[in-house]
Parts: C-alpha cells; sequence; structure tokens
C-alpha cells in the first residue's frame, strides 16, 4: 500500500503545483490498535511556491482526497499548519509525531518537532483530549459501545493524563502510554488490541469490566490533576523564522 500512497503524493504535487516536505499515517493505523476495515488516514504538510504567499486576498490552504483504495488524504499548507501549531493544536501534534513516515525531509520534520516541544502549551493540549473523552465516556460498557470507541476513549484519557503528569506532548503510539497504568492491565489490552486487529471497525465484541473501570479511574484523576496545569505562551518569532526560512 506504500507503494500507492507514494504514488497518489506524487499525483497531487503536480496537479496543484506544490511541494509535500512530509507525509504521515494518522489515526488508528499510527495508534497501534487498527481493524482489518481501517481506512489509511494520509495526512501531510506541503509550500507553495514563494508567489503565492505575497497574494493580496486569503486562498484555499487545504488539500483532500479519497481513492477507491480507502487512501483518506488530508494536507495543510505550511502557513496554516505552523499557525495551529503555535495554538498547540493536538490533531496537528499527531501528524507530527506518527511513528509511520511515509516521505518528508527528515530534517524539516526534526525542526517542526522542535518547536512544537518548545511551544507546547499543556492546557491547550489537556483540554483537547479530555473534552472529547467526555463523548466517550457517556457510551463506556453500553450497548453500543464498540472496541473502536473503548479504545478511543481509553486513548484520549491517557493522553490527558499523560500531559497532566509529564507536561509534554503524549505520545502518538497508543503502547509507550502504558507506563501511566499498573502493568496488570497489558496483558488484557494487548489481547484487545489483537482481538481488533481482526474485527471490523464496528465490531461491539465484550470488554473486560476492570479496563472499563480503569477508564474511568483515569478521567476522575485527570478531574483532579487538571487544576495544576498552567499556560505556556507561544514565541511566535520561533514560527516565524521557520515559516520565512523553509518557504
Amino acid at each position: 500500500m506504500k507503494a500507492e500512497i507514494l504514488k497518489k503524493l506524487k499525483e497531487i504535487e503536480r496537479e496543484k503545483g506544490i511541494e509535500i516536505l512530509f507525509a504521515v499515517e494518522s489515526g488508528s493505523r499510527a495508534w497501534g490498535f487498527a481493524s482489518p476495515d481501517s481506512d489509511y488516514d494520509i495526512r501531510f504538510v506541503y509550500k507553495h511556491k514563494k508567489d503565492w504567499y505575497l497574494n493580496l486576498w486569503e486562498q484555499k490552504d487545504t488539500i483532500e482526497f479519497m481513492t477507491d483504495l480507502e487512501l483518506d488524504g488530508s494536507g495543510w499548507d505550511i502557513r496554516k499548519a505552523l499557525k495551529l501549531l503555535y495554538k498547540s493544536n493536538a490533531s496537528f501534534l499527531g501528524w507530527l509525531f506518527s511513528p509511520i513516515v511515509y516521505r518528508g525531509d527528515n530534517l524539516i520534520i526534526e525542526e517542526f518537532r522542535s518547536i512544537a516541544i518548545n511551544n507546547f502549551n499543556p492546557v491547550s493540549g489537556f483540554y483537547h483530549y479530555h473534552s472529547m473523552n467526555k463523548g466517550f465516556e457517556e457510551i463506556l460498557g453500553t450497548e453500543i459501545m464498540t472496541l473502536k470507541s473503548f479504545f478511543y476513549a481509553i486513548r484520549t484519557a491517557l493522553c490527558a493524563n499523560w500531559i497532566c503528569k509529564k507536561v509534554t506532548i503524549p505520545p502518538v503510539d497508543f503502547k509507550e502510554l502504558y507506563p501511566l497504568i499498573d502493568s496488570e492491565y497489558y496483558p488484557k489490552l494487548d489481547e484487545l488490541i489483537l482481538l481488533k486487529s481482526k474485527e471490523i471497525e464496528k465490531s461491539n465484541a465484550p470488554v473486560d469490566k476492570e479496563l472499563i473501570a480503569l477508564v474511568r479511574a483515569i478521567i476522575k484523576e485527570n478531574e483532579h490533576l487538571k487544576v495544576d496545569l498552567k499556560n505556556k505562551s507561544a514565541n511566535p518569532e520561533e514560527f516565524n523564522t521557520f515559516f520565512l526560512k523553509t518557504v
């Protein structure tokens, strides 16, 4: 599939007259708990030729595509990407630190990551995951809960917990969040990940009640820990310098 993804990215570059700076996998495949029918969520950052940025009028700064091979693509212009990174946008941080990189300039990726780490606002990151988590919490243990919704619930809870405890950007790979919980849960989660790898996205296979109780306990802990989080202001010049150098 990687060959098809790279082929599609080349096609997008030719059609749109852009240069893709990096392209990664996002979503469940990057998180490490994909199902057989999971889409390939391809995310990328690109740049135009310099004159494009001198236009008086606002121009479209996103590119999206969907193919018959279930390649779900979404890309942002570098200016849009940096503005969102300035706000510690959690979705973009997920792209930036994805363990699955399809293509990209390693130096540019590392510079992006360095800026992200230096300017990460834990309050913004926490509330992104915590607010998402509220929706998933409501269906925990109910008949409409699926394996997918359970994993979304525990991942968002753990990402919020990571930010509270470590005040850093949470890892993308789900298993890298394991140190936050007792090791007795590891085999149960591993078994569930294996089960999800064999089931369809909407599978409602049963989830151990202890795991559901674990998610609820993490959410409760997050409610107590969030009061100690402090805002951190980003440095706009760091973003601007990188933007001017890159375009």
